[in-house]
């Protein structure tokens, strides 16, 4: 048994060593090609899509599609970091899902620079403090992020990339005992997404809104008779004790973030483009602006309307597309479409989320 054991624990450190030079190897490949390039951009969304598609595509387990895709990013991240690092805007303070999202897409080999607020993270982008900003957009739940829509309406930035992450919610107490909090607080969407178990587990408990569910972690650890709503990493930043895992309602759960930048991306095989647009006042209008999508034979994957505030009962229609805006067919429908509608704004063109 134990050489058995050893013969095994052998095989993994030759592995090892022989990982550790291809990671090498290839972290000099990346330095040669950022070199080569000269022009500053240190990121290509499309390229690091591609090699994850690839990865995934070749992969025969037992490791799952979304392990390999976390291990080649933090491998990607790390070789981008040998140039610079990307340094990235994220809705914080430190410990929020939206830099959970961040991490997710970049990798750990990033500067992260939390911000308080949305809009601050817009601005940090657009002023050029970060090259990258990730937003929260919708959730599963509790629908669209409405100043996230807004701004980006008003923004010269782009959508450079979109983030899917399962949310997981944890009641987080210094106290173990369920029956003693007095006041529980979390971000709203964290509210509503945690409602029906705060109805049956806590009903008679004060809820209270907070900028942020890492804010909400930081108020609970000041109080012995307080919660918080939020993820494990909160819990490991404020040393609170975990009392409930999982007490979302919908087990499905997902927040999409978006990732803004300066940059038009390039087609990577798998994309999406997002649009906002708005309707001529008159009967039909709205039907005519799908008309040129269907007519392409491009699909539309999300419509969402939300307030022009341009007057009283105008509205704007945000929508993501299937295909990259250089494609033939949606390339068409989008000439079209700035052709009848009102107004026509392309947000950007990215890689699906993976």
């Amino acid at each position: 048994m134990e050489d058995k054991l050893n013969q095994l624990r052998e095989q993994i450190d030759n592995l090892d060593d022989e990982l550790l030079k291809l990671a090498n190897h290839r972290a000099v490949l990346a330095q040669k090609i950022g070199y080569l390039k000269g022009n500053g951009v240190i990121l290509r969304p499309e390229r690091e899509a591609q090699v994850l598609q690839r990865m995934q595509g070749n992969n025969n387990g037992p490791l799952s599609n979304a392990a390999i895709a976390q291990l080649f990013t933090e491998l990607m991240s790390q070789c981008r970091a040998l140039e610079a690092p990307v340094s990235v805007a994220f809705l914080g303070p430190d410990g929020t899902f939206t830099e959970a999202a961040a991490l997710k897409r970049f990798g750990h080999a990033i500067q992260g620079h939390p911000c308080l607020t949305i809009d601050d993270v817009f601005r940090a982008v657009e002023s050029g403090a970060s090259q990258y900003g990730v937003v929260p957009a919708e959730n599963s739940t509790e629908g669209a992020v409405g100043r996230t829509l807004d701004l980006l309406m008003l923004s010269p930035l782009q959508i450079c990339g979109e983030v899917m992450l399962p949310i997981h919610q944890c009641l987080l107490s210094v106290t173990g005992d369920l029956s003693r909090i007095e006041r529980v607080y979390s971000h709203p969407q964290s509210l509503g997404q945690c409602q029906g178990w705060l109805n049956q587990h806590l009903p008679n408990v004060e809820r209270i809104p907070a900028s942020s569910n890492a804010e909400a972690a930081r108020l609970a650890a000041e109080s012995q008779y307080s919660a918080a709503i939020a993820g494990r990493q909160a819990a490991e930043n404020f040393n609170l004790p975990i009392l409930v895992e999982n007490i979302e309602d919908d087990a499905k759960n997902t927040t999409r973030f978006l990732v803004l930048g300066n940059q038009q991306i390039a087609p990577s095989g798998r994309d999406k483009t997002s649009l906002v647009m708005s309707a001529a006042n008159r009967p039909g209008a709205v039907h005519d602006l799908l008309v040129p999508l269907a007519k392409n034979n491009v699909s539309m994957t999300k419509l969402e309307s939300r307030p022009a505030r341009s007057g009283l009962w105008e509205y704007v229609f945000f929508v993501d597309i299937e295909g990259h805006q250089t494609d033939m067919k949606v390339a068409a429908a989008l000439a079209e479409l700035k052709q009848i509608a009102a107004f026509v704004k392309v947000l950007g063109s990215y890689p699906v989320a993976i």
